[in-house]
């Protein structure tokens, strides 16, 4: 039998209590609203400065910067691997098809990114000015707001077959939606309130044409009919319609009161309200814009939740689009 002291006893066993300190941090490493209290004050003003000039610029680059973020986290979680360009070693998801010629505000948060870079170079992550930027986005065309939780880390990789395949489409049914979320830690409901983002932005032609030239039942005709007019059957496949006829430029819980009126730009849109499991959600949003703004906000918090890279993994991009 090996026989160990006292004193050695104590230290192994106060080895392996830091081993487990150390594994405990590891494992539960958390985001923080004051992450960069201590090390870029101005981090989060200096952020809403760029966001806030881009959308006076263009009230629609709100909902392309709360997108930016959803088609971010997404895939591979919320590690700004959207932003990164192509090279001979990385496949962008900026070329994935959900991407292509619809992903937009790349240059919104490389402003802010070398605004940042002025004050506190290499501290404050790409992703988390995505995050920052969409909950900014929001307040500034009437949405919520949040506390964003912050202290992720830039990933080394993007995945353009991820995005192919992880971001949910515009022709999913409701099944599929709901499964999509859920594989990301997000609920039905969680679901149905981010589609509210829906409530400002465009869509292009080629999204909804089967949609309003169907003659389906679950579309209102004289809408059809309206946004016919500049979707024709063939051709001008992108050509822009608002996702709200009614406030397109406000996010609020106007979209849940057209799709009880059958108005749902896309497919994707109309079966949150088609005789399934979603449809008592769709009613509470529609006729409290409170329960929808809370609801909203909170999703957005547990979206940037989804695989953050933290602590000394990942790192933090000098540009956004490419690696240091």
């Amino acid at each position: 039998m090996i026989s160990i002291s006292n004193n050695a006893f104590a230290a192994i066993a106060a080895m392996f209590s830091l081993l487990f300190i150390f594994s405990s941090m590891q494992c539960h490493a958390q985001l923080s609203s004051t992450f960069y209290d201590g090390t870029c004050p101005n981090a989060l003003n200096t952020i809403r400065t760029s966001v806030r000039q881009a959308v006076s610029r263009e009230r629609r680059m709100a909902a392309s910067l709360i997108r930016l973020h959803f088609h971010d986290c997404f895939v591979q979680g919320c590690d700004a691997s959207i932003l990164l360009d192509e090279t001979p070693t990385i496949v962008s998801e900026k070329t994935a098809l959900p991407n292509l010629g619809s992903a937009r505000g790349y240059g919104i948060i490389e402003d802010a990114k070398r605004e940042l870079e002025k004050t506190c170079p290499g501290i404050v992550s790409c992703a988390d000015i995505l995050a920052v930027a969409a909950r900014d986005a929001s307040t500034l065309v009437g949405g919520p707001t949040w506390a964003v939780k912050l202290g992720r880390r830039d990933s080394t990789t993007a995945s353009h077959t991820l995005a192919e395949t992880d971001l949910p489409g515009p022709f999913d049914p409701l099944n599929r939606l709901i499964s999509s979320f859920a594989s990301k830690g997000l609920s039905t409901r969680d679901m149905v309130a981010l589609s509210g983002a829906h409530s400002i932005g465009q869509a292009q032609c080629f999204l909804f044409r089967d949609r309003i030239y169907g003659n389906a039942t679950d579309i209102d005709a004289g809408f059809a009919s309206t946004r016919r007019r500049q979707c024709p059957k063939e051709d001008q496949n992108g050509n822009l319609a608002p996702l709200d006829l009614v406030t397109p430029n406000q996010l609020d819980n106007n979209y849940f009161k057209n799709l009880r009126q059958r108005k749902g730009l896309l497919q994707s849109d109309q079966v949150l309200l088609s005789g399934g499991s979603t449809d008592s959600i769709v009613s509470e949003y529609s006729n409290s814009p409170r329960a929808f703004a809370s609801d909203f906000a909170a999703a957005m918090i547990r979206m940037g939740d989804i695989s953050p890279i933290t602590g000394q993994n990942g790192i933090i991009r000098t540009v956004c689009g490419s690696l240091n």
